[in-house]
């Protein structure tokens, strides 16, 4: 009776043939993570600038409306204070939507140099990695190959 062939042994000695390093694995998830670190960092920056900018448009604004909404003397005076009101208003949403464009340009151009630098490091680990995988194939072929 045919007996079947056991593989466990081939196959346990073809992959220790070729070593799998599992260090460029590593190094990527570590830029990974750095990276993720970063642009973090640069949304929660924003966000807190936004914040600020609504916060203090929104007290300004209050601050206009308790002036607007005071008694005044004559009917004009409150066509007045309306448009006042309503000048002023404009101006500050105005100022605060530059702001609010800086906020963002700012988040652009972090994000935009992040994933250049984070480019650059992930092709230099790759160049890396391929490097030493040719390095530890072709050794293993030539041991391979001497048996």
């Amino acid at each position: 009776m045919a007996k079947t062939q056991d593989f466990t042994a081939v196959m346990k000695d073809m992959m220790g043939a070729f070593p799998i390093d599992t260090t460029s694995m590593e190094d990527a998830f570590k830029t990974t993570a750095s990276m993720n670190e970063k642009l973090s960092s640069v949304a929660l920056e924003a966000a807190e600038k936004s914040a600020e900018i609504s916060s203090k448009w929104t007290k300004d604004t209050l601050a206009k409306l308790a002036d607007m909404s005071k008694a005044k003397a004559e009917p004009a005076d409150y066509a007045k204070a309306m448009t006042d009101f309503a000048s002023a208003t404009a101006e500050v949403a105005a100022e605060n939507m530059s702001a609010f464009a800086e906020i963002a340009k700012k988040v652009q151009m972090d994000t935009v140099e992040l994933v250049m630098a984070a480019g650059k490091d992930i092709t230099e680990d790759a160049t890396a990695a391929v490097k030493k995988a040719t390095t530890d194939v072709t050794a293993a072929a030539k041991k391979a190959a001497a048996k």
